[in-house]
């Protein structure tokens, strides 16, 4: 092994061992579906943030920079307050998607700073006002219309003159249940200032819907310790230094919420009505299910305090005599760890950022926990809840209980299904293990639908994304292969055999003519789309989508690829591998050939692709809108060496047969008789002119092309938008670089300009595949019309680092993706911390969206592993 962490990670599969503790805390469990139990499903405001700290969760907890067991049956976090506000600081505070001119939003800054993939090492920096929290002003001031901007923190000037706190959050582990908690306050304004910390330790409410589980205790066993009692995980001990003991239950406060008595004396907002009201709200006799101790320090300027906890399995006689030492091997570990990842040409700030990115999305993880069944009718014995909409009717088989890498814990604290082939695609260089186990958790039976779909997300498990799976499977095992020089045919397999079923509810369910052109509806791209795809308009019979389509062209040449691999290993899968080879040629064939009904996706005029949407009276029209669904035929690409084919004779022997009974479908996606140099053969939707056609607007600054990376719709839309009219109804579209003017689902995303993260990843992915093929004599202008040639490896170095532009530092100091109008940013304390934000501005590169995404974003760790010297 090459240093300790590997080591660790080698025995901590399953989230076991090592990995048994980490940063699982939701930051945000209010607001979501999961704890909606209201009748008609008003997710955002049956639990908001103000109810949140009165509600004993049914699902999960959250907390900030919190750690916690794999299965949340013990959480441990930090809380805070400054004298001044209303409430403790236990929570991250945001905007519910009604609250913002933008839809859901947090408010607050903080940043996931370092973690080492067993999470034996975490970091984590929460900045907190000195004056009173702006509750009322954030909620006020983003009550605008959708073509403002949104109204930040830094726009209320409360961290003027830097009064403010910087809490350093840090964990280290001494062992598998031994874990260090160090909370460092620094004092950033010109005056002295007290803080209040109170580190939490307190049970998930696992007892009171479930019999089986018998109450679990919290008591003081001394001045400086506290000990935990569970039928489920058994002893801990809390050992701190000094502050004062408080206890309470993780009980819902019923006077607050229902007004009626409560069930314990001590609830669960006991400790923070002790701390702000000095309310008798504690108990005691010091016994509990939720615990805190209570430090108060006054901090003199610019100087700093710290704050430590130990949570251990073992009895010890000196808790802290080892304390010190065990952070600095930890971090010293993590330096070892990070080091033998980071290439060795990348320049100190992309080391940074390398770093930063890997550690945001180490930072995500999540324990999230959902029973549909017992969600929808309540737990046994019980009372089913009222429930006049029954969300997720049709999935009452999901039952949820893993640790999932999430896109955002705050934003978006459930998973989402294609988000998480691109996470896949970054932990499998940091851990091979969690990346395979996070594709195939979606696939088993108790989360995919037994007709064979992914659960998308819980908002609605039935909405459709892109199917990236297959694409991720692929990338993991191959990245892994490469890596390790063993073939994991376990995984592979498995994975394979599930997609298998899924490929066929696509198959089954999104062509309904059968003729190998995809709908899809949303697909994840939100307002892409002229109107709502997952709606159509009044006259529209469907939607024949060109992402949709190619998506499933991508997903039939990843399937093949698995095949020929599989058949290497076994020769059953021959059959598998002509099957889809056939998928790919129909797909390929069916974008560019006219129906009896239908058009061609292919516009030969314009050399695009477009959606094309067919009316009830049987005729059809396309939508000409350049937009990235038109560019996603370019993620259809393989590279396959004959040697693949060389044993597989039938396999041969059916390409053969196609070759000479069909040539015309052979001719669509490439030459297969032609291969270049080195053996490789082409497998392409965009092949010659095509491609050409479509890189002359891709690599266009005036469609296309921005500074900072691919937009996602074509520039030339702000000079000419986009009508579409029918029955008296007008729809519109037009180039929108920054945040949406569209409430279409929620208004909280925009596809229609910005620049977003996975996609450009996917081009760049495919152009250097192209590469393989084509070598150095295969050039083309960069940027378009500019007279610079390059190949397709320069291209994709070239997109690459005009990404790498939106995290670089800009004439002031400040990343380029932060708001030009904060100067804050490029203070002392700010200017060196990442954010990841979900999508990018078009033209400026200043974030957008959620401002933690570290989930896909964090793809910039590939492209910089990725990314040739030169």
């Amino acid at each position: 092994m090459d240093n300790v962490e590997n080591e660790r990670l080698s025995v901590s599969a399953s989230n076991k061992n090592w990995k048994k503790w980490g940063p699982y805390l939701s930051d945000r469990q209010w607001g979501t579906v999961r704890e909606d139990y209201s009748p008609h499903g008003n997710t955002w405001n049956y639990i908001n943030h103000d109810l949140a700290r009165s509600y004993a969760y049914r699902w999960g907890e959250e907390g900030i920079g919190g750690f916690c067991d794999r299965d949340q049956i013990l959480c441990l976090a930090p809380a805070f307050w400054n004298g001044k506000d209303a409430i403790l600081k236990e929570r991250l505070f945001g905007l519910t998607n009604e609250e913002g001119n933008h839809g859901e939003d947090v408010k607050e800054l903080y940043f996931h700073l370092d973690s080492s993939p067993t999470h034996s090492y975490c970091k984590f920096l929460y900045k907190y006002p000195q004056q009173a929290f702006p509750y009322t002003d954030l909620v006020q001031q983003n009550k605008k219309d959708r073509l403002s901007p949104e109204y930040e923190l830094l726009d209320t000037g409360i961290f003027k003159d830097n009064r403010y706190f910087d809490c350093f959050i840090e964990y280290a582990k001494a062992d598998i249940n031994d874990i260090l908690m160090q909370v460092t306050v620094y004092n950033r304004g010109p005056e002295a200032a007290t803080i209040h910390v109170l580190p939490h330790l307190w049970f998930r409410n696992f007892w009171k819907h479930n019999p089986r589980f018998t109450r679990p205790e919290i008591t003081a066993v001394s001045a400086n310790c506290l000990q935990t009692r569970s039928a489920r995980n058994g002893h801990f001990f809390l050992y701190h230094d000094g502050g004062e003991q408080l206890f309470c239950d993780n009980e819902t406060n019923n006077q607050r919420m229902y007004n009626r008595p409560n069930d314990l004396p001590f609830v669960k907002d006991g400790i923070n009505n002790h701390v702000i009201h000095q309310e008798a709200t504690v108990n005691p006799d010091k016994k509990g299910t939720k615990s805190a101790i209570w430090w108060q320090q006054k901090i003199k300027p610019g100087a700093a305090a710290v704050f430590k906890v130990r949570l251990s399995k073992a009895e010890l006689d000196n808790p802290w005599g080892s304390f010190n030492a065990v952070f600095t091997k930890r971090k010293a570990e993590a330096d070892a760890y990070y080091k033998q990842l980071t290439p060795k040409h990348l320049s100190p700030a992309h080391q940074s950022l390398l770093r930063s990115s890997v550690s945001g999305l180490l930072w995500t993880k999540q324990f999230y926990y959902l029973d549909v069944f017992k969600w929808l009718f309540g737990e046994p014995n019980e009372t089913p809840p009222n429930r006049h909409y029954q969300r997720n009717y049709d999935w009452q088989h999901l039952t949820c209980r893993n640790i999932i890498s999430m896109p955002d814990k705050w934003e978006y604290p459930w998973f989402a299904a294609w988000d998480l082939a691109f996470h896949a695609s970054t932990f499998v260089h940091i851990d091979p293990d969690f990346a395979k186990q996070q594709l195939l958790v979606v696939l088993r039976e108790y989360y995919m639908h037994p007709n064979g779909q992914i659960p998308a997300y819980e908002w609605n498990f039935s909405d459709v994304n892109p199917p990236v799976h297959a694409w991720g499977v692929w990338y993991v095992y191959e990245a892994d292969k490469k890596k390790t020089g063993v073939s994991d045919w376990d995984f592979l397999e498995r994975a394979f055999q599930k997609l298998l079923m899924n490929f066929t509810w696509w198959v089954n369910q999104k062509d309904t003519n059968g003729t190998d052109i995809f709908e899809g509806g949303f697909l994840g791209l939100d307002n892409i789309g002229v109107f709502d795809r997952n709606h159509m308009p009044p006259g529209i019979k469907k939607l024949q989508q060109a992402d949709a389509t190619s998506w499933m062209a991508m997903y039939a040449i990843n399937m093949l690829r698995m095949s020929l691999e599989l058949a290497e290993h076994n020769k059953a899968y021959e059959e598998s591998a002509a099957k889809f080879f056939r998928h790919f040629l129909n797909i390929g064939w069916a974008m560019h050939h006219i129906g009896k009904k239908d058009i061609s996706l292919w516009d030969e005029t314009d050399k695009f692709y477009y959606d094309a949407i067919q009316f009830e009276n049987g005729t059809s029209q396309r939508l000409r809108i350049r937009s990235l669904v038109g560019i996603i035929p370019l993620l259809a690409v393989e590279i396959i060496h004959g040697n693949q084919f060389k044993n597989l004779r039938k396999f041969n022997t059916r390409l053969e047969v196609i070759r000479l009974t069909r040539p015309d479908l052979t001719r669509i996606i490439s030459d297969i008789d032609k291969k270049n140099q080195d053996g490789n053969y082409l497998f392409a939707i965009m092949i010659d002119d095509r491609l050409e056609s479509l890189l002359k607007r891709l690599l266009d600054e005036a469609e296309f092309l921005s500074d900072y990376g691919i937009r996602s719709l074509s520039k030339s839309h702000k000079e000419h938008p986009y009508t579409f009219g029918y029955m008296g109804s007008h729809y519109s579209i037009q180039y929108e670089p920054g945040e949406s003017s569209s409430s279409m689902f929620g208004g909280n995303s925009n596809w229609r300009g910005p620049i977003w993260m996975p996609l450009n990843y996917l081009i760049i992915n495919s152009i250097r595949k192209y590469y393989v093929y084509y070598g150095d004599k295969y050039t083309f202008e960069f940027p378009a019309g500019s007279g610079t040639m390059l190949n397709l490896k320069q291209i994709a170095n070239a997109l690459t680092k005009r990404l790498l532009k939106i995290f670089e530092k800009n004439e002031t100091g400040a990343y380029q993706y932060h708001d030009a109008k904060h100067p804050q940013w490029s203070a002392e304390h700010f200017k060196d911390h990442h954010l990841f934000y979900e999508f990018f501005h078009g033209d400026t590169g200043q974030g957008l969206g959620a401002s933690h995404q570290t989930g896909w974003t964090a793809l910039i760790a590939n492209l910089l592993l990725e990314m040739d010297e030169d």
